[in-house]
């Protein structure tokens, strides 16, 4: 009885484990890549904040987020560009920030 019920439960954790990964943005559309990216705007946008969406999404490059253009309305975007700190050389810090998306 044990074993009918075992194929039921890999099928059920292979449906929802990429539901537990998507993040809250994600939920938001955020698309871009480490120079920047847009996020469509919406009311439910401003109430958590799109420059907290888009330092989100920076942060995984190790990078912050400085937000370029906002037009509030439906069927515009949030456009955002991820830069490195100010006085920030990566030669000098060692750091494989460029090796973070390919392994």
């Amino acid at each position: 009885m044990r074993l009918k019920s075992l194929p039921l439960a890999a099928l059920a954790v292979a449906l929802l484990a990429p539901a537990a990964h998507a993040g809250f943005w994600s939920l938001h559309g955020v698309n871009g890549n480490d120079t920047g990216g847009i996020i469509p705007w919406s009311p439910a946008l401003r109430a958590y904040g799109y420059r907290a969406a888009a330092q989100e999404h920076c942060a995984g490059y190790q990078k912050i987020a400085r937000v370029t253009s906002v037009h509030p309305r439906y069927g515009d975007y949030v456009a955002f560009a991820c830069e490195f700190p100010r006085g920030y050389d990566p030669v000098k810090s060692g750091a494989s920030w460029w090796l973070h998306g390919l392994f």
